[in-house]
């Protein structure tokens, strides 16, 4: 589901904002959207309320990335709820790198986090990608009574 349809507390808004500014430290030039889906019939009859979808789009064609839109996936334990007063919990991450001809990669923090698909970004940039997804887990993965401990 897009993020900004999701923003409906503190506690996520500040979470949807954390994820893409975290994203934004590791790759500047990066122009976040937190609408990457149309709103039309079809696209909201496959929404999920437990999935939070933003996208981050690069000046050009990325031959490093091997993409020019980045799909950030965010998985949390449950929908967030208006109310509930802290922050989501997440589950996974799913990155994929999309060209005008489809994706081109998906990297997902099941297995041994490595992307898969036709054309892969470089190493050195699959590295940062998963040290991105570490920094989310570390954001969003525990309890808020750790994160102030951590703190």
């Amino acid at each position: 589901m897009n993020a900004a349809d999701l923003a409906r507390s503190p506690e996520m808004a500040q979470a949807i904002a954390s994820a893409a500014g975290l994203f934004r430290r590791h790759f500047p030039d990066a122009r976040a959207n937190l609408t990457p889906w149309r709103d039309d019939p079809v696209t909201r009859r496959f929404a999920e309320e437990e999935s939070v979808d933003l996208a981050f789009h690069f000046p050009g064609w990325s031959p490093r990335l091997q993409c020019r839109s980045l799909l950030m996936q965010l998985r949390l334990a449950a929908a967030p709820a208006p109310a509930q007063g802290t922050p989501p919990r997440l589950l996974g991450v799913v990155l994929n790198g999309m060209t005008f001809q489809g994706e081109q990669w998906r990297l997902a923090t099941v297995g041994d986090w490595c992307p898969s698909g036709p054309n892969l970004p470089e190493a050195e940039v699959v590295e940062k990608l998963q040290q991105v997804c570490r920094e989310l887990f570390a954001l969003l993965a525990r309890d808020p009574d750790q994160q102030e401990r951590a703190a």
